[in-house]
């Protein structure tokens, strides 16, 4: 017998609606329909409203599939990697390498995150040493040289030199 808390009185497995599913994944209405409609819920059961009913096993596949998804598999992806957990363990080799792919390109992914935190960290210090008083103010949009300033010309709060009058 399976964990109480996951059964009817009766001994029956406890079976969670729609909402209750949706609650326990994360995941919306509307992706947990079209999850349901693409095939990647296998042995799908309806109650007798024919409303779709999910046990414990289906709420922890459809967690997974949110980690798939979020990892960066597409819906034929997905339906692959489902065919070969049906396989069964000799599918393990090739589901290894479907993972594999996807670690990698999150690893890459998170190199790029990590650089750009690393860069706003640095931004921030430097805006910090600036209002501080501690380092001049210079923008890599502007260059450090600026014209003087002729008839008509003005300049904006960096010292160049941005309109000119007509003559």
């Amino acid at each position: 017998m399976g964990d109480e808390a996951n059964e009817h009185e009766d001994g029956r497995e406890r079976l969670y609606s729609m909402k209750e599913t949706c609650a326990r994944t994360g995941m919306n209405y509307e992706a947990l329909k079209f999850y349901c409609n693409e095939g990647l819920v296998p042995n799908l059961q309806r109650d007798e409203h024919n409303h779709r009913v999910f046990t414990e096993h289906d709420i922890a596949w459809l967690q997974g599939l949110g980690y798939l998804r979020r990892c960066g598999m597409g819906i034929s992806e997905m339906k692959r990697y489902m065919q070969l957990c049906m396989a069964g363990p000799s599918s393990i080799p090739e589901r290894k390498r479907m993972l594999g792919v996807k670690r990698e390109a999150l690893l890459a992914k998170l190199a790029e995150v990590n650089e750009t935190i690393a860069y706003i960290d640095d931004k921030q210090r430097l805006y910090d040493d600036i209002l501080a008083g501690r380092a001049e103010y210079h923008s890599n949009l502007f260059p450090t040289t600026v014209q003087p300033i002729g008839h008509g010309q003005r300049k904006n709060w960096n010292g160049l030199v941005i309109a000119s009058s007509k003559q």
